[in-house]
C-alpha cells in the first residue's frame, strides 16, 4: 500500500464518504418501491409520527439546512403526501391520507435496509457502527 492509499484510508472524511456511498445505493435501491428517495421518506417517517411538526423540527431531527428540509416538504407537498398548515409565523406540517397509506411500505423499505446491511455487517456490529457514527457526527457538529 502506497502512502497515499494510507492515508485515505486511514482518513475520516475519505472513509466516511466512501461508507455514504455505498449505504446510499443500498438505501436508494430498497426505498425504490416506495417511489420515494430515502430522504423524502425519513421526512415522511418523521410527519406520520408527529403530524404537526414543525420546519425546525424536521431540521433538527434530520441534521439538514432549513432550505433544504423546505424543498423536500415542497416536492413532498406537490406530489399530494403532505400538507402544510400555518400556525402564526410558523407552519405545520401533516401527512395526507396518501401520506398516512406510505407508513408501511416505507418501515418495510427501512426494516429491509437494517437486515440488508445487518446481513453483511452482523446486527450487533451494524447498530453499534451507526451508533458510533451517530455520537462522532453529534461531537464533530458541536466543536466545529
Amino acid at each position: 500500500m502506497t502512502k497515499t492509499e494510507s492515508i485515505l484510508h486511514h482518513c475520516l472524511y475519505f472513509t466516511a464518504n466512501s461508507l455514504a456511498r455505498v449505504i446510499t445505493r443500498l438505501a436508494e435501491e430498497e426505498f425504490r418501491r416506495t417511489g420515494l428517495s430515502p430522504s423524502h421518506a425519513f421526512v415522511m417517517m418523521l410527519v406520520n409520527d408527529h403530524p404537526g411538526i414543525g420546519q425546525k423540527e424536521l431540521c433538527a431531527q434530520l441534521h439538514l439546512a432549513p432550505s433544504t428540509v423546505t424543498r423536500f416538504i415542497d416536492a413532498l407537498v406537490h406530489r399530494g403526501y403532505l400538507s402544510r398548515h400555518a400556525d402564526g409565523k410558523a407552519s405545520r406540517v401533516y401527512a395526507t391520507e396518501a401520506g398516512r397509506k406510505l407508513r408501511r411500505p416505507i418501515a418495510d423499505a427501512w426494516e429491509s435496509l437494517h437486515r440488508r446491511y445487518a446481513k453483511i455487517l452482523g446486527l450487533k456490529e451494524g447498530d453499534e457502527l451507526a451508533a458510533r457514527i451517530d455520537a462522532a457526527s453529534d461531537r464533530l457538529g458541536r466543536e466545529a
